[in-house]
């Protein structure tokens, strides 16, 4: 693709050449790279019969916790996840064993002994109905169960199991196995097909860089002219602002009302839910379906700022049509520090027992009128490498996750996804839809193509859309079936008319139905413009389509997979000498990562320091000494190095920012820290040290942690994190985490321009010194 270049395509290519390298270059990793994680549970030989707990008693004498952990974390197929948590079987023989372990052991004894403890545990107790005609089942028989009988007979016997107990059973199943499961159980939203056995929907995903509302609302069309999109309009905000989430909520709002949709799917911005409260307070009605993610415990939760108390007073003020959108994803809860000892299949399956206690609540106050509808999107593969690596390990999660929400009684999505430091190809992906599919998830993410312009990750297209509706026959719910021919996108046989493809169609139609009567031609031209200010703003809009209606038009798929190889060269590129020296008094320290293949596998090597540089940081403060300053710089390359190293985009915001606030009356030290190999949490550690040791001190210190993003955009975007917290609380280690944290995202030149981002960062700071 030599006439495309990241100024062409975002107004810029540069392809840096070779030069002299501060810390060592290195190349991109084999697909056959093996984790480094070498250690793993053996399982001893099992006697015929034995469970779990007479072996764990034969073992050692009595009852030992990890011990239990191990042996049902063993059972899981292997992922990297596992391994990093000590829970992953060694080896095949040892999973097996484990496998039968847990086969030969009764449900009741699963529920009498928890692999963790805490209120969420308690929650999903107290919300799953005592059974005793299955209490003496083992887990074999109760697979048997599941995949001899028919839906009813399952549903008659879902509500008595436990997140654990549900979690053990799709350890035991093939792949085949789990996909039977998914081919007989549905737990439809209610008044609609959503969710139905033969139905596949969409949530529409119309991610901008920048929040910007056009952006949005084209996707929408563009959208809607391939006949995909019945489920949410539902957008990842850049900005958590409540002004700026409200008026994205207003903009998707719009455009269902304009069209009479706002009671046949929903809008949603993904922000806090506390944060969509807020904006439901000041625009009431608009905020469709309410947004959060959710962990399988407690603490997990509080790195959300949620609580379970939390989450049901918000249940409490959802008595409309729509009511919880819930997303999770296996491995999510240890990357944030919180896996417990425990493997990260339960974790998942504990977050669906949380959803479904929290469906319970809607029931039980709806008892008069239909319920609010509740659905959760199992965002597959999002973390990364340090979850699982591969696309089988992504198959296999996607199969578990989707029987284990349906067997909570859910209606369950998935985001089929790849981060772009996985070793998962586009190709990769398709083969994994094709492998999944067969399960018949509720509905997938649904963007121009596979790449999202501002979350860097690699989904589900539009097109990925039209392709599995052929292949497998699935429809999309009726009500939204009946708009697509309204709108003459489909005709009344079903079929794709000559507007199939044409967004600037839908935003016609759209303008008619607020009334306008231009004829096609003017709107059509006013549309092209508004298409063209899109594309050179990096957000991609599909038109058309190659030799099948599933095919992407044959330049937009070229620009994919420049991206596509854009960002494993981004992801693979080491910061050079050069311009670490061109930072302005520059103190380069390192992280525990041996190299960047354990910094992009391993992440938790990235968020410790080594000896040497907790050393200098202590050398810095002790210069210091009673002048310490209220805001300290740290630069790391993150996943994106480019991001940083690219002309006009890391100086131009560092040397503003620094002087913008010099001038406000902040005391800014003057050397910067740079991080080779450098994760968020290693902002954090820094701060510690530099800040701790005052443990009586209520004066706030801050940290700016600037640090390349997850490539793939194109946009080459740096974040900064704003971190401010009294010394009190630096002085107690890992006391800082993200839930106090404010992120100022996507900049760079072609995205957040650097001086709009430094305007952000000073209003967000000026904020952050005020309330803490």
């Amino acid at each position: 693709m030599d006439h495309i270049s990241r100024k062409d395509f975002l107004n810029k290519m540069g392809l840096l050449g070779a030069g002299t390298f501060l810390w060592p270059q290195t190349q991109v990793p084999s697909k056959n790279f093996s984790p480094l994680h070498t250690y793993g549970v053996t399982i001893d030989t099992i006697q015929p019969k034995e469970t779990i707990f007479e072996y764990i008693k034969r073992k050692h004498g009595s009852f030992d916790l990890t011990a239990y952990q191990q042996i049902i974390g063993a059972a899981n197929e292997f992922k990297e996840g596992d391994a990093s948590l000590g829970v992953a079987a060694k080896d095949i023989l040892s999973r097996e064993r484990a496998r039968q372990l847990l086969s030969n052991t009764s449900i009741s004894e699963l529920d009498h002994h928890s692999v963790y403890t805490d209120d969420l545990y308690h929650l999903i107790k107290a919300t799953t109905k005592e059974s005793t005609s299955i209490g003496n089942w083992t887990l074999s028989e109760l697979k048997a169960f599941i995949l001899s009988k028919d839906e009813a007979e399952i549903k008659a016997i879902m509500p008595a199991l436990t997140s654990d107990c549900i979690g053990c059973l799709v350890k035991l199943m093939t792949n085949d196995e789990l996909i039977d499961v998914g081919q007989k159980v549905f737990n439809p939203l209610e008044n609609s097909k959503i969710g139905s056995k033969g139905y596949l929907s969409a949530r529409v995903q119309p991610n901008s860089p920048t929040d910007n509302p056009e952006d949005i609302i084209w996707q929408v069309f563009n959208a809607w002219s391939y006949a995909v999109g019945d489920l949410v309009l539902g957008t990842n905000p850049v900005s958590s602002e409540v002004d700026s989430v409200a008026n994205i909520e207003k903009t998707l709002f719009e455009v269902l009302t304009v069209f009479g949709l706002e009671k046949t799917m929903s809008n949603c911005v993904l922000s806090h839910i506390d944060v969509q409260a807020e904006v439901e307070k000041i625009q009431p009605g608009t905020t469709g379906i309410w947004f959060q993610s959710l962990a399988g415990t407690v603490n997990a939760n509080h790195t959300f700022d949620l609580s379970i108390e939390k989450m049901q007073n918000h249940v409490k003020n959802r008595t409309g049509l729509y009511g919880l959108y819930a997303e999770t994803g296996q491995g999510a809860d240890f990357t944030n520090g919180h896996g417990a000892g425990f493997d990260i299949v339960l974790h998942e399956s504990r977050k669906y027992g949380f959803l479904r206690a929290l469906d319970l609540q809607f029931k039980q106050q709806n008892k008069d009128t239909q319920k609010p509808w509740v659905h959760v999107n199992d965002v597959a593969g999002f973390i990364g490498p340090e979850v699982f690596k591969s696309k089988e390990q992504l198959v296999r999660c996607c199969l578990e996750d989707i029987v284990m929400g349906k067997l909570h009684g859910l209606t369950i999505g998935l985001d089929v996804c790849s981060t772009l430091h996985m070793d998962v190809s586009l190709e990769d992906l398709d083969w994994c839809i094709d492998q999944i599919m067969p399960a018949n998830p509720a509905y997938l993410m649904a963007l121009p193509t596979k790449n999202d312009p501002m979350l860097s990750y690699l989904t589900t297209s539009f097109s990925d859309h039209v392709r599995v509706r052929e292949k497998f026959g699935y429809k999309i719910n009726d009500a939204i079936w009946q708009f697509f021919k309204d709108i003459e996108i489909i005709d009344h046989n079903g079929q794709p008319t000559d507007n199939f493809g044409n967004p600037t169609w839908v935003y016609y139609k759209y303008c008619q139905a607020k009334g306008d009567q231009r004829d096609y031609n003017e709107i059509k031209k006013e549309g092209k413009n508004c298409i063209e200010r899109i594309r050179e703003r990096g957000v991609p809009i599909s038109e058309g389509y190659g030799k099948h209606i599933w095919n992407l038009e044959p330049e937009l798929e070229k620009q994919v997979r420049w991206l596509y190889e854009d960002a494993k060269k981004s992801l693979w590129t080491n910061m050079t000498d050069t311009f670490v020296k061109s930072i302005p008094a520059a103190m380069p320290i390192i992280t525990s990562s041996k190299d960047r293949k354990d910094y992009v596998y391993h992440p938790e090597s990235g968020e410790k320091l080594t000896p040497d540089a907790i050393s200098v940081l202590t050398d810095l403060k002790a210069k210091w000494k009673n002048n310490v300053p209220d805001i300290q710089f740290i630069i790391s390359d993150g996943l994106n190095p480019l991001a940083l190293m690219d002309e006009d985009h890391l100086l131009p915001y560092l040397s503003k920012l620094k002087k913008q606030l010099s001038n406000k009356g902040y005391s800014v030290n003057r050397e910067n820290i740079v991080i080779k190999h450098g994760r968020v949490r290693a902002g954090y550690a820094c701060g510690e040290i530099l800040y701790g040791e005052d443990q009586n001190s209520s004066l706030n210190k801050a940290i700016v942690h600037i640090i390349g993003e997850r490539p793939g955009s194109g946009h080459h975007n740096f974040s900064a994190y704003l971190t401010a917290a009294p010394r009190s609380s630096w002085s107690k280690p890992g006391t800082i985490d993200h839930n106090i944290t404010k992120v100022v995202s996507g900049i760079s030149d072609t995205s957040l321009t650097p001086d709009r981002a430094t305007e952000q960062t000073m209003a967000i700071l000026d904020r952050l010194f005020t309330v803490i």
